[in-house]
């Protein structure tokens, strides 16, 4: 992009800079420390960046324009001058009731989309009566065990005007099947359904551990959900390929981007295997990723995953539709960097991952609250939270332009360098036999693992500032009557309701139904229309895992 004599002349130039005006600067004050390098990377950061640095890039090939191929610069032509991102905000907690009351406080208060938080038993697909479940119902999210709670979440909201996404995994099928059917009984048809399924089994096995099936019998579950959503729910995303989650077991951001991608690689090739064309699918795939504290490392992060994932799709699985090239994400500010320590230091942590989301072009973005590192989210954080992305849309200008840091050589030098990496990375997982065989050797849990501990004894050593924990410390502390907790009595009150809802229901009905998902199971045929009549038959959440555990068996860590 840039003329050979310029960018000799911008060499001598530099060299002039460094030995007239630098030399006698840092001979004099020196500079605050040897090395600076990049907040996860290590990657050495330079005094000073010139075209030079980027000389070697085509425009056409590297950055193109919004909304083309590669689609480094955003997957929409217009992106936030024609519509912001979706302001989402994680919520769900104790009972339906509570939930409700958040979402439309949430809505009250100009929210655009839902983040819907299910509970530990929930997740691994157990009912709250479930010995397994005690103790631990409604406490990190909302109790959903049949068709009946999810009616009362929803209750007075029409889903033809909310986007939902749901942070679920093995039971995504599951969750689904509810939220269609909730739909259906409001009326609101099929295609009108708008959301997003998290439905990431792999990042599961090797970051978070809330799986139910082993690995296969999970991956024929997506492409069945893959399947049914693109001939049913077709403005449905079928899954988020999850970062964040990797991100917050402690990977750097170049193995956020490979672990995530290759995640993705896994799962088209499944579908591919079983019959579909990746045009049918692809488009209905999104990503969910973290957001740090290193601001321009983030946004060069995003733009280089774009780019990465537009290049695999195309050459890799010979897609043709350019919306399957368009890596489409969602973003949630760090939990892990939130600290328990001076909490109102996490509302400027939260700002600044924010900006760095909406920089690197998110799709929809979720901030934390800043007590979260202590307990849920009061009502007050959750909206100085959403206050945060509003008034990071209308009062600071960087929604105004496209990808405004493009051209910076240093953002772009470094997208290079984490597209590089990322690449790199994937290379050697295709090496080991893909992301799955990867993950049953533990190899992608031991990377984390390494950089987790590395980034901790940093901490403890002091060789990484974290401000107010082991720099610029104080004596304060928070007044626990400021914090949100579940009732203790939230537990005996769903126990209640479930009990409640079996005397009133089909028995007869819901096992005939549950028998013929067993059938499908055995057959091969595809779950989900199985599944939705199940729940309809008010199938409770653990009653259906069940009968897919009866055929598929159970995971066990190695």
């Amino acid at each position: 992009m840039f003329d050979e004599d310029d960018l000799r002349a911008i060499r001598e130039g530099r060299e002039e800079w460094e030995a007239e005006t630098l030399g006698p600067t840092l001979d004099r004050f020196g500079e605050r420390k040897e090395t600076f390098t990049t907040d996860t990377e290590g990657h050495e950061v330079d005094r000073l960046y010139t075209p030079n640095d980027v000389a070697e890039k085509e425009y056409d090939e590297d950055l193109g324009f919004p909304g083309e191929e590669p689609f480094t610069r955003g997957p929409y032509p217009t992106m936030y001058r024609g519509r912001l991102w979706t302001m989402r905000q994680y919520a769900g907690f104790g009972t339906a009731e509570e939930t409700n009351e958040r979402f439309r406080y949430l809505i009250d208060n100009g929210s655009s989309g839902l983040s819907m938080a299910f509970d530990l038993p929930t997740q691994m697909g157990y009912d709250s009566d479930d010995a397994m479940a005690a103790g631990e119902v409604g406490k990190s999210g909302v109790a959903i065990d049949s068709l009946d709670d999810m009616e009362t979440v929803f209750d007075g909201i029409p889903l033809d005007e909310v986007s939902t996404s749901m942070t679920i995994n093995a039971p995504a099928s599951v969750l689904l099947a509810m939220y269609v059917a909730v739909g259906d009984e409001q009326g609101v048809d099929r295609e009108e359904l708008r959301g997003t399924i998290q439905n990431d089994i792999l990042k599961e096995y090797a970051a978070r551990n809330t799986f139910i099936f082993p690995p296969g019998p999970s991956m024929r579950v997506i492409t069945d959900i893959f399947e049914f959503c693109a001939e049913e729910v077709p403005n449905f995303n079928t899954i988020s390929i999850s970062g964040y989650h990797i991100r917050e077991a402690g990977s750097t951001a170049a193995q956020e981007v490979a672990f995530t991608l290759a995640d993705g690689i896994e799962y088209v090739e499944s579908a591919i295997e079983a019959g579909q064309d990746v045009d049918d699918f692809a488009p209905q795939l999104s990503f969910f990723f973290a957001s740090y504290n290193n601001i321009l490392e983030e946004v060069a992060k995003f733009r280089a995953a774009r780019r990465l994932w537009a290049r695999i799709m195309k050459e890799r699985f010979g897609a043709e539709d350019p919306k399957s090239l368009q890596l489409k994400f969602h973003t949630q500010t760090a939990g892990s960097t939130l600290t328990a320590q001076q909490i109102e230091n996490n509302v400027v942590r939260v700002a600044y991952q924010a900006l760095a989301a909406v920089l690197g072009g998110t799709q929809s973005l979720h901030t934390n609250g800043k007590d979260e590192a202590l307990s849920l989210p009061t009502e007050e954080s959750v909206r100085t939270a959403l206050r945060t992305q509003q008034i990071l849309a209308h009062e600071s200008g960087a929604a105004d332009t496209i990808d405004p840091l493009a051209g910076s050589y240093y953002v772009e030098s470094l997208t290079d360098e984490l597209e590089a990496e990322a690449e790199a990375l994937i290379d050697d997982i295709d090496d080991r036999g893909g992301m799955r065989q990867a993950i049953e050797d533990q190899w992608v849990q031991r990377q984390i693992q390494d950089v987790a501990f590395e980034r901790q004894r940093e901490i403890e050593e002091e060789e990484r500032v974290i401000v107010g924990v082991n720099r610029f410390e104080s004596e304060e502390e928070v007044d626990e009557d400021d914090l949100a907790e579940v009732d203790e009595e939230d537990e005996q009150r769903q126990l209640e309701r479930l009990d409640t809802m079996r005397d009133g229901r089909d028995d007869a009905a819901a096992e005939e139904r549950l028998d013929a998902l067993r059938g499908a199971c055995e057959d091969g045929e595809n779950v989900m229309p199985y599944i939705v009549d199940a729940v309809k038959a008010y199938a409770t959440t653990g009653e259906i895992c069940d009968a897919m555990r009866d055929v598929f068996g159970e995971h066990r860590s190695a």
